[in-house]
C-alpha cells in the first residue's frame, strides 16, 4: 500500500505543471514602482529647484530588488529586466504619455518643476523621492 501511495504521489507531483514566473514587466508592484522611480529621476534632472532624496532612492531600489528576489526572481533576471533596452524604451514611451497627460512641456524645465512640486505636496511615491531645494 505504501508503495502505491508513494507512486501515486510521485506521479501527481511530476504531472503538475511547473509554475512559471511572469516577466518582471508584468509584475505591477515592481514595474509601477520602477516607473515612478524613473519619473522622479527625470523630474530632478530637468528641474533646477528639485533634487533627489538619494538615500531614500537607494533604499527604494534595494527594497524593489528584495521584493523581486522574495518573489523568486534571481539577480540575473532582475538585472536583465533593468538593463534591457527594450524595457527602457517601453518605460520612456510610458513616461512621455505620463508627462504629456500632466501638461509637462519637455522643453520647459519649469513644467517639470510644477509637476515635481505637486508630487512632493501630495506625498505621492514620486514626490517622496524628491526634495525641493
Amino acid at each position: 500500500m505504501r508503495i502505491l501511495v508513494a507512486a501515486f504521489l510521485s506521479m501527481s507531483l511530476t504531472a503538475a505543471p511547473a509554475l512559471a514566473k511572469p516577466p518582471l514587466r508584468d509584475v505591477a508592484a515592481i514595474d509601477n514602482a520602477l516607473f515612478d522611480l524613473g519619473i522622479a529621476d527625470r523630474i530632478r534632472k530637468n528641474c533646477p529647484v528639485i533634487s533627489a532624496r538619494m538615500f531614500k532612492a537607494i533604499g527604494y531600489v534595494r527594497n524593489l530588488e528584495k521584493k523581486a528576489r522574495d518573489m523568486g526572481y534571481t539577480q540575473v533576471e532582475i538585472d536583465a529586466y533593468t538593463d534591457s533596452d527594450v524595457e527602457k524604451d517601453r518605460l520612456r514611451a510610458k513616461a512621455a504619455v505620463f508627462f504629456r497627460a500632466r501638461g509637462v512641456d519637455t522643453s520647459d524645465p519649469q513644467s517639470y518643476c510644477a509637476l515635481g512640486l505637486q508630487e512632493i505636496q501630495k506625498s505621492s511615491r514620486i514626490g517622496s523621492l524628491l526634495r525641493a531645494k
